[in-house]
């Protein structure tokens, strides 16, 4: 069996073809192990690390950085035995040439004596002692630094693990330098460099190549656009019960560390207005209408690349403290280019935020296969009737779009109304729905 290994690109998710190479983590001649990343390459869905399928040593690299390749085409090649010596192609031209059951001459040639002729004898002189060639010296062998020593808990290693980020390059502000949450989190959150100035041409022109992520983004969004007939409703709310009511959690011991912003509680009420409107979260299939018990909620998240929309698989099962964690790690680990395909595929449901723009509401498209996202506004400060006098209250504005051919006006309607009514006072809501 041969020892050079070829490994083609792999298919990374439903109905891919082809992906770009981003960048090469590997070159040739590097060792490699088993599973380690080598390569990352951005499809139509997100950018993901591709690892090794066999350990052993990079014997070549077919393709450059930049380069689109399809699905099935060899990327790189893999010795999977560099012990054995040179591979064998690279034997067969180093060997020297000799006869058929001869090895090559190894050492030097001596005349043998002629034998003698009368009473004298010719004799040849002795042969002279070629002294054997001095052993080569011993290879020189790196021993490696050792890795720094970093201080941080088990939970907080997983969480770099799943946002991806190298621990050792972060600086600790826990006890004794140890690495928090916080740190960890500060990294992925931490702003992204000033990109380049764009170059443009002598016609003042800059031409931006459509591919990946925001390829597809458009393509799904004409798609759905002229597809399923749209409706948007809009609903303006006081949600000064929601902002209180998140700092009475924030200043809960276990929820120190966690977090939380108002789109939480937005996805709390979406998720317990579902429950009372099942029908809100379904999909048009031509000949019948597919309801979803489960909710895989998603959410969309700007990112370098474009517009990408993770989903929480089963939301509505989690607890209030479980859907904080898989929002915050979900908009991380989308923010910082590592979101998987399959974190982006079977959504419900989706919600929009608008409002981290200063935005008070928009019209947003349905992702395909859904059949309404709601889109959340900026939370400002503004005058407003309580209680039979002007007050300054938080407020906000809810735009709610559906498919018309699923969700009539009136379900549209009572679905955004109680997604307004638990934001409006979250805990009597949760008293009566619960």
């Amino acid at each position: 069996m041969s020892r050079i290994k070829e490994f083609p690109l792999p298919d990374l998710g439903e109905g891919l073809v082809e992906g770009e190479i981003l960048k090469w983590l590997v070159a040739v001649g590097d060792t490699i192990e088993l599973n380690q990343p080598i390569v990352e390459v951005e499809t139509a869905k997100a950018a993901v690390e591709i690892p090794a399928k066999w350990a052993g040593k990079v014997h070549a690299i077919h393709h450059e950085e930049g380069t689109t390749v399809e699905v099935g085409m060899p990327i790189i090649s893999i010795d999977t035995d560099p012990g054995a010596g040179e591979p064998a192609e690279a034997a067969e031209a180093a060997r020297t040439p000799v006869l058929v059951g001869y090895g090559p001459r190894t050492a030097a040639a001596s005349r043998r004596p002629r034998k003698a002729n009368g009473s004298t004898a010719a004799v040849s002189p002795p042969p002279v002692e070629v002294a054997p060639p001095p052993p080569p010296p011993p290879p020189v062998v790196e021993t490696p630094a050792p890795p720094a020593r970093v201080l941080a808990k088990p939970p907080v290693r997983k969480l770099a693990r799943d946002l991806g980020v190298d621990l050792t390059g972060l600086t600790g502000s826990g006890p004794q330098g140890s690495i928090t949450r916080d740190d960890v989190q500060a990294a992925v959150s931490a702003p992204a460099p000033v990109a380049a100035a764009p170059v443009f041409s002598a016609d003042r022109e800059q031409r931006v190549p459509v591919k990946g992520v925001r390829r597809l983004t458009a393509e799904n969004m004409v798609s759905s656009a002229f597809t399923a007939p749209h409706v948007t409703e809009f609903l303006t709310i006081d949600v000064t019960r929601s902002v209180k009511a998140l700092d009475r959690l924030r200043a809960l011991p276990e929820w120190r560390e966690v977090r939380i912003s108002p789109l939480l509680l937005v996805a709390k009420a979406v998720l317990l207005a579902v429950g009372r409107h099942p029908m809100v979260n379904s999909t048009w299939a031509g000949e019948e209408i597919v309801v979803k018990q489960y909710v895989n909620l998603g959410i969309a998240a700007a990112t370098d690349r474009g517009l990408i929309v993770p989903n929480i698989k089963d939301a509505g099962r989690l607890s209030l403290r479980e859907l904080a964690d898989a929002m915050t790690g979900l908009v991380q680990t989308a923010k910082a280019g590592r979101t998987a395909p399959a974190d982006m595929t079977g959504g419900t449901f989706t919600i929009t935020n608008v409002g981290v723009f200063g935005v008070d509401t928009g019209t947003p498209i349905l992702p395909p296969g859904e059949s309404a996202i709601l889109a959340f506004g900026a939370v400002k400060e503004a005058p407003w009737v309580h209680k039979g006098k002007i007050r300054v209250r938080h407020v906000t504005t809810l735009g709610l779009s559906f498919d018309h051919r699923v969700i009539d006006g009136e379900l549209g309607s009572k679905f955004l109304r109680d997604v307004g009514a638990f934001l409006s006072d979250p805990e009597a809501s949760l008293l009566a729905w619960t």
